[in-house]
């Protein structure tokens, strides 16, 4: 989630008189002894700081459209390919093959639209990647269920991912205003209607997160080293991870610390893990998109998610979080929290499922039929006595 929640839980309110956003992501402050472009960026940063409320509604409605999807992937996403660009780029660029819109700030998000066509569906769906990702990613739902459910989608590109111009003023609320201007230039409706995360993040700064779940967590410490060179020494770990002397930068590729018999599966059928590779990190403006995205993501949010109250108290929809039982990037325990300090929460779990659900076409229409049609399958109750690996 990202974002998404980049994320955690992508619910927006929006009322045409007022806006109270519930944002994807937070912005993150950037602590004394950093170089002077990042001393610039946290100053822009400050300036973006978004005021927010804890209550959350629905942001889109349509009167055919009955549900709009935001899904965020964990903070590492699915594996794709990385073009970021530390820029506004022309339309007219010979790079640019999307289609794009135009934002308030200037800025121009790629997207991309499948599914039935918009007139004709009854559903229609944003995707939103994880970190790392782009609009190209998979979601391997059959094209059979949504013709039968006639379901329109559209993807897009994050802040400074694919085709998207960068955002160095990336905030927890500029994530959200991005996913409400594409939907009213799209035309989508107004209203928020149904959620679903799929492999989400979980930032282990939330205050209501319990030491003892995270103490012992490898992946924890992992993150507050990133942070630590991300915030202070930007530089240095651009050239350690571009450096071609000593082995450094794809530590997470096919690495079954963080991947699953199932995900290695998958990672043998696609590109690999390409986030960290020297030759996608070269370009230094992919580098400073990656090192946004995760302060924001990963830094001090403004609220605590797991303090949220519930969004549909007259049970007109429903958000649901979906995770894999052998998920070694966002730990299952985590999202067992998670669920029980949110009951109204639809949790689903996938046994001997990682982190790559996307990848699962069987999980996929689950997923699909679960948002759209309230429809539980059996295979993905969470069974929480069992063992988690």
């Amino acid at each position: 989630m990202r974002s998404l929640a980049r994320s955690a839980i992508n619910l927006l309110k929006r009322d045409r008189r007022k806006s109270h956003k519930n944002p994807i992501f937070p912005s993150s402050t950037i602590s004394e002894g950093e170089d002077l472009s990042v001393k610039r960026e946290r100053e822009e940063v400050k300036e973006q700081q978004p005021a927010f409320s804890s209550s959350s509604s629905t942001l889109f409605e349509d009167p055919r459209a009955e549900k709009i999807w935001l899904s965020e992937e964990g903070i590492f996403g699915k594996m794709g390919n990385i073009s970021g660009h530390g820029c506004s780029k022309s339309m007219d660029d010979p790079q640019i093959t999307s289609p794009r819109i135009r934002l308030r700030d200037g800025r121009h998000l790629a997207y991309r639209e499948t599914g039935v066509p918009k007139s004709d569906a009854m559903y229609k769906i944003i995707i939103s990647h994880g970190f790392g990702s782009n609009k190209d990613m998979s979601f391997l739902v059959p094209q059979g269920l949504i013709e039968e459910l006639k379901v329109y989608v559209v993807l897009y590109d994050r802040a400074g991912y694919g085709e998207s111009d960068a955002n160095p003023k990336r905030s927890l609320k500029s994530e959200s205003q991005d996913i409400e201007e594409l939907a009213d230039q799209l035309e989508l409706g107004l209203k928020l209607q149904g959620v679903a995360l799929v492999a989400a993040v979980v930032n282990y700064r939330w205050p209501s997160t319990p030491e003892s779940l995270t103490k012992d967590d490898f992946r924890k410490n992992l993150v507050k080293l990133g942070m630590w060179f991300l915030k202070r020494m930007p530089g240095l770990l651009y050239w350690w991870m571009t450096q071609t002397l000593f082995p450094s930068s794809n530590i997470m590729e096919k690495n079954p610390i963080f991947f699953n018999d199932r995900d290695q599966e998958v990672l043998k059928r696609t590109p690999g893990f390409e986030l960290l590779s020297e030759n996608k990190l070269q370009n230094r403006s992919i580098f400073d998109n990656l090192r946004r995205d995760f302060l924001v993501g990963m830094g001090k949010w403004e609220f605590d998610p797991l303090k949220m109250s519930n969004p549909y108290p007259k049970n007109e929809s429903s958000v649901h979080l979906w995770t894999g039982l052998e998920d070694r990037v966002v730990p299952v325990e985590l999202q067992r929290f998670l669920s029980s300090s949110l009951p109204w929460i639809k949790y689903h779990e996938v046994p001997h499922g990682g982190h790559l659900l996307v990848y699962d076409s069987d999980v996929c229409s689950a997923i699909l039929r679960a948002l759209l049609l309230d429809e539980e399958s059996a295979p993905y109750m969470p069974n929480l006595s069992a063992p988690v690996s």
